[in-house]
Protein backbone atom coordinates (compact mmCIF):
# COMPACT_ATOMS: atom_id res chain seq x y z
CA UNK A 1 0.00 0.00 0.00
CA UNK A 2 2.84 2.37 0.81
CA UNK A 3 4.27 1.92 -2.67
CA UNK A 4 0.86 2.70 -4.23
CA UNK A 5 0.59 5.86 -2.12
CA UNK A 6 4.08 6.98 -3.07
CA UNK A 7 3.34 6.30 -6.73
CA UNK A 8 0.18 8.43 -6.50
CA UNK A 9 2.15 11.26 -4.89
CA UNK A 10 4.77 11.03 -7.64
CA UNK A 11 2.08 11.07 -10.34
CA UNK A 12 0.71 14.25 -8.78
CA UNK A 13 4.13 15.89 -8.94
CA UNK A 14 4.62 14.79 -12.54
CA UNK A 15 1.14 15.94 -13.53
CA UNK A 16 2.03 19.53 -12.71
CA UNK A 17 3.47 19.65 -16.23
CA UNK A 18 0.63 19.89 -18.76
CA UNK A 19 2.17 17.43 -21.24
CA UNK A 20 2.45 14.84 -18.49
CA UNK A 21 -1.29 15.06 -17.73
CA UNK A 22 -1.91 13.69 -21.21
CA UNK A 23 0.68 10.92 -20.91
CA UNK A 24 -0.40 9.83 -17.43
CA UNK A 25 -4.09 9.79 -18.34
CA UNK A 26 -3.48 7.85 -21.55
CA UNK A 27 -1.29 5.35 -19.70
CA UNK A 28 -4.18 3.97 -17.64
CA UNK A 29 -3.29 5.51 -14.29
CA UNK A 30 -6.75 6.93 -13.59
CA UNK A 31 -8.52 3.62 -12.73
CA UNK A 32 -5.70 2.77 -10.31
CA UNK A 33 -6.01 6.19 -8.68
CA UNK A 34 -9.79 5.75 -8.32
CA UNK A 35 -9.18 2.38 -6.67
CA UNK A 36 -6.72 3.97 -4.25
CA UNK A 37 -9.23 6.76 -3.62
CA UNK A 38 -11.76 4.14 -2.54
CA UNK A 39 -9.56 1.61 -0.77
CA UNK A 40 -6.41 3.37 0.39
CA UNK A 41 -5.35 4.68 3.75
CA UNK A 42 -6.14 8.30 4.57
CA UNK A 43 -2.78 9.35 3.11
CA UNK A 44 -3.34 7.20 0.03
CA UNK A 45 -6.79 8.66 -0.53
CA UNK A 46 -5.44 12.20 -0.25
CA UNK A 47 -2.59 11.42 -2.67
CA UNK A 48 -5.02 9.85 -5.13
CA UNK A 49 -7.43 12.78 -4.80
CA UNK A 50 -4.75 15.39 -5.50
CA UNK A 51 -3.49 13.39 -8.47
CA UNK A 52 -7.00 12.97 -9.89
CA UNK A 53 -7.76 16.65 -9.39
CA UNK A 54 -4.67 17.68 -11.30
CA UNK A 55 -5.10 15.10 -14.06
CA UNK A 56 -8.72 16.13 -14.60
CA UNK A 57 -7.72 19.69 -15.35
CA UNK A 58 -6.92 18.28 -18.80
CA UNK A 59 -10.23 17.89 -20.66
CA UNK A 60 -9.24 14.55 -22.18
CA UNK A 61 -8.90 12.94 -18.76
CA UNK A 62 -12.37 13.89 -17.53
CA UNK A 63 -14.11 11.17 -19.53
CA UNK A 64 -11.49 8.67 -18.43
CA UNK A 65 -12.14 9.60 -14.81
CA UNK A 66 -15.90 9.20 -15.19
CA UNK A 67 -15.50 5.83 -16.92
CA UNK A 68 -13.15 4.69 -14.13
CA UNK A 69 -15.87 5.22 -11.51
CA UNK A 70 -14.73 8.52 -10.05
CA UNK A 71 -18.29 9.85 -9.66
CA UNK A 72 -19.36 6.88 -7.53
CA UNK A 73 -16.22 7.19 -5.40
CA UNK A 74 -16.82 10.92 -4.91
CA UNK A 75 -20.44 10.31 -3.89
CA UNK A 76 -19.25 7.89 -1.21
CA UNK A 77 -16.75 10.48 0.01
CA UNK A 78 -19.42 13.19 0.14
CA UNK A 79 -21.80 11.02 2.14
CA UNK A 80 -19.22 9.45 4.45
CA UNK A 81 -20.17 10.19 8.05
CA UNK A 82 -16.58 11.08 8.99
CA UNK A 83 -16.52 13.93 6.43
CA UNK A 84 -12.77 13.42 6.17
CA UNK A 85 -12.50 13.88 2.40
CA UNK A 86 -15.42 16.16 1.55
CA UNK A 87 -13.25 19.10 0.46
CA UNK A 88 -11.18 16.88 -1.83
CA UNK A 89 -14.30 15.32 -3.35
CA UNK A 90 -15.84 18.74 -3.99
CA UNK A 91 -12.64 19.99 -5.62
CA UNK A 92 -12.55 17.06 -8.03
CA UNK A 93 -16.27 17.42 -8.78
CA UNK A 94 -15.83 21.10 -9.57
CA UNK A 95 -13.15 20.27 -12.14
CA UNK A 96 -15.13 17.41 -13.66
CA UNK A 97 -18.31 19.48 -13.90
CA UNK A 98 -16.93 21.42 -16.87
CA UNK A 99 -17.33 18.26 -18.97
CA UNK A 100 -20.74 17.46 -20.44
CA UNK A 101 -20.11 13.73 -19.98
CA UNK A 102 -19.29 14.27 -16.30
CA UNK A 103 -22.31 16.55 -15.81
CA UNK A 104 -24.59 13.78 -17.03
CA UNK A 105 -22.92 11.27 -14.68
CA UNK A 106 -23.13 13.69 -11.73
CA UNK A 107 -26.86 14.23 -12.26
CA UNK A 108 -27.46 10.50 -12.80
CA UNK A 109 -25.68 9.72 -9.50
CA UNK A 110 -28.02 12.14 -7.65
CA UNK A 111 -25.12 14.21 -6.38
CA UNK A 112 -27.06 17.45 -6.80
CA UNK A 113 -29.18 16.64 -3.74
CA UNK A 114 -26.04 15.86 -1.75
CA UNK A 115 -24.53 19.19 -2.79
CA UNK A 116 -27.66 21.05 -1.72
CA UNK A 117 -27.57 19.27 1.62
CA UNK A 118 -23.92 20.25 2.04
CA UNK A 119 -24.79 23.89 1.35
CA UNK A 120 -27.49 23.74 4.02
CA UNK A 121 -25.67 21.80 6.72
CA UNK A 122 -21.98 21.52 5.77
CA UNK A 123 -19.09 23.10 7.58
Amino acid sequence: MEARENAAATLFSLSLVDENKIIIGASGAIPALVDLLQNGSTKGKKDAATSLFNLCIYQGNKGRAVRAGTITALLKMLTDSTNSMVDEALAILSVLASSHYAKVAIVKASIILVLIDLIRTGS
